[in-house]
């Protein structure tokens, strides 16, 4: 038990200075050596590291139609993901894809807690590889503890800075990769490396490289326990069927170290060891046999482990285990309840409304704004006059011309003071100044709906169209 990693608790409310119990507000932080562990969900946990990690560095680099798959090209005010352009306009579509992300985390996290803590978030991804990495250079768990100890001699010297020289070459190297969802990585990467890059690229590149180190190196689980808000509210959607990782104290308790051939029950023993293994593999240092805590990243290393040693013991495996609070209780845990059915409507709903609004993106956009300042004018031939601004958006990756007409507005004139049909740039906007005559004899009332259309030349179909309002001579 001595090499337990230690955590600092907040101070208990009886705490009596004249007893000599000073309450400690703050501990200094002692480093966590997680150690390492094999089992199902570790592989299950090292496949999404190694998906994922595949996903981020090779993204960049796939191509579609001549240019970069996946590129955020802020400069040109426009997304390009495949096949698809998304620009300013489609701002909606991003709202909605953030609010079906966070109402999807919500689904799995009452489901089954923290899996996206353990299996996918960026600091959980990251701080395995560079784990990895330290095991490979230092060792195992004691000798990473022994090393730690030992004064700094010339082969000390050379492991840690190998170590970081790694992890901040891979940090760099993450980085330029963030940079270029944003800057086409192909002509990014060797501007980098002859000092070529813009003022705000070297920013961003050395930034995201700084903070990888920072918190996959340093920090670790300081971000999940105390800059994560997630684990701060994440409780707050757990409810007594939610599959959480729990210790089953009554099988497990009392604990106690024993020898393999001994059966507990003559000793008054439960299942539990106390070999002290689940806490030596947590890589935010708790007791799981403590009860649920908010630094419970959901990772399940506890498990493998316990696991492993239920086998050695030949006790049945299960002591450390997913499971809920019902079942602990010996009730009966219901997966289908109001909660997940209402999260797994919401996110059908949403989701097929993205898709929809995706499949149905009108590539031409039309605003119509009437000039309101002045009602109407009256013209020498007696005809009445409104004035308008027609904004013109062209969503194609191409230039395209327009053409602008009304209609259902018999009798009424259209005058544009420029050439028809009028060049909009890809992604551009153009606004044109717009008016509409007619006889407001032949109006039945004071105001008429008149409709503004634009279509692409050369393909009628493609276009679209607004109301406006025109307003003739007051009766």
């Amino acid at each position: 038990m001595a090499d337990l990693p230690r955590k600092s608790r907040a101070p208990s409310a009886g705490a009596d200075p004249a007893d000599g119990n000073e309450p400690e507000f703050y501990a200094k932080r002692e480093k966590i050596y997680p150690r390492e562990v094999h089992g199902l969900f570790a592989r299950l946990r090292l496949a999404g590291v190694l998906t994922l990690l595949g996903i981020f560095y090779g993204a960049p680099w796939l191509t579609w139609n001549d240019r970069q798959a996946i590129w955020f090209d802020l400069p040109g005010r426009k997304f390009h993901i495949l096949g698809w352009t998304f620009w300013p306009q489609d701002f909606f579509l991003l709202a909605l894809l953030l609010i079906i992300a966070a109402l999807t985390l919500f689904f799995f996290t009452a489901l089954a807690g923290r899996l996206w803590c353990g299996y996918a978030c960026p600091q959980t991804v990251w701080t395995e590889v560079f784990l990895w990495t330290e095991r490979r250079l230092e060792g195992d768990r004691s000798k990473q503890m022994k090393l730690a100890r030992a004064p700094w001699t010339p082969r000390k010297i050379a492991i840690k800075g190998t170590k970081h020289s790694i992890w901040l070459l891979f940090s760099l190297f993450t980085g330029l990769t963030f940079v270029g969802y944003f800057s086409p990585i192909v002509e990014l990467m060797p501007r980098f490396f002859t000092l070529q890059t813009g003022g705000w690229e070297t920013f961003w590149i050395l930034f995201y490289g700084f903070a990888t180190w920072g918190n996959a190196g340093f920090l670790r689980e300081q971000v999940c326990i105390y800059m994560c808000p997630y684990a701060r509210f994440q409780g707050a959607m757990f409810d007594p069927d939610t599959l959480i990782i729990s210790y089953d104290p009554k099988r497990g308790e009392p604990r106690g170290s024993r020898k393999r051939n001994v059966d507990p029950k003559e000793k008054g023993l439960g299942d539990c060891v106390d070999c002290t293994l689940c806490v030596q593999v947590c890589p935010t240092g708790i007791d799981i046999r403590d009860g649920l805590q908010y630094e419970c990243i959901g990772c399940a290393a506890c498990v493998d482990v316990c696991d492993d040693v239920m086998d050695r013991m030949n006790y049945p495996r299960g002591l450390i285990r997913y499971t809920t609070e019902n079942a602990m209780e010996g009730k009966t845990t219901r997966v289908l309840r109001p909660r997940m059915v209402l999260y797994g409507l919401l996110l059908l709903v949403l989701m097929a409304g993205l898709l929809f609004g995706i499949a149905s993106r009108n590539p031409v956009g039309i605003d119509v704004m009437r000039d309101r300042n002045v009602l109407y004018r009256e013209l020498p031939d007696g005809r009445v006059e409104n004035v308008y601004r027609i904004k013109l958006m062209n969503k194609a990756d191409a230039a395209r011309a327009y053409h602008v007409e009304i209609r259902g507005l018999p009798g009424a004139e259209l005058v544009i003071d420029r050439s028809m049909p009028v060049s909009v740039p890809a992604g551009g906007v153009i606004e044109i100044p717009a008016r509409v005559r007619m006889d407001p004899a032949v109006l039945d009332t004071p105001s008429a709906e008149v409709i503004f259309a634009a279509h692409v030349e050369g393909d009628p179909d493609t276009g679209n169209e607004r109301s406006g309002r025109f307003v003739g001579r007051m009766r």
